[in-house]
């Protein structure tokens, strides 16, 4: 801006909202033991929406499904195993630098799986601060989903394979568009680096009977995963 004035003569008006930010800031008590907490709080961060060219237009039928998740640069491995599991509309969130969004552009223009991908909408957030906004992203990529239903996950796990047309189905079985319900989806986890992912809800029985696999941090954290009735699943 400084430059912009020297070579043009232009002078540009203050932005409101960095005039908001830049007095919220003087208010806070550097001394103050939250001070980093607060700061983050009040932070703006730069957002690019639909960083790559989405083109999706929901299902006519009302039950339509799109997965939402957040991620970082560490993840971003994971984006090419879940698209292979999922064949539905995604609304993904990404926390990243400048740096690594033309890193993450490079990979998603070179891989097999992601280029050929137009129903997955990826909403870059600018690292700003110290801290993961988890919340922040969460809520951007929900922000940004064009569906009437959508399926919220963790970027760590990956769906049973034709979840997305199970999901729709139930939907329009339970009459969903009239009711104030949400469809709890069980989650299982492994302790093992390699494990053949199962094809049926049997052969996963199989492997849970086995010690293969376990019931998610259940009996890590009972009151959070409470509502997961696996016993009647």
């Amino acid at each position: 801006n400084l430059l912009r004035r020297e070579l043009f003569g232009c002078v540009s008006q203050p932005d409101p909202k960095s005039i908001k930010l830049q007095n919220a800031l003087e208010e806070l008590d550097e001394d103050d033991q939250c001070y980093d907490f607060r700061r983050e709080r009040i932070m703006l961060h730069r957002i690019h929406l639909f960083f790559l060219k989405y083109d999706y237009t929901p299902t006519t039928d009302g039950a339509d499904v799109t997965l939402v998740a957040q991620l970082s640069m560490d993840r971003l491995q994971m984006l090419e195993a879940i698209c292979k599991h999922w064949d539905g509309p995604m609304s993904l969130a990404l926390y990243m630098s400048d740096a690594e969004a033309q890193q993450f552009l490079r990979y998603a223009q070179a891989s097999e799986v992601l280029k050929n991908r137009k129903n997955i909408g990826y909403h870059i957030v600018y690292k700003e601060g110290q801290f993961y906004p988890v919340n922040f992203l969460r809520n951007i990529a929900l922000k940004n989903v064009n569906t009437p239903y959508v399926f919220l996950t963790d970027i760590d796990f990956l769906p049973m394979y034709g979840l997305y047309e199970y999901l729709r189905k139930s939907i329009l079985q339970r009459d969903m568009a009239n009711k104030k319900e949400a469809l709890i989806v069980p989650a299982f986890e492994t302790l093992r680096y390699r494990l053949s992912f199962p094809k049926s809800k049997a052969e996963l029985l199989s492997m849970l009977d086995m010690g293969l696999l376990y019931t998610f941090r259940y009996h890590v954290w009972t009151k959070g995963h409470a509502p997961t009735d696996y016993a009647k699943w």
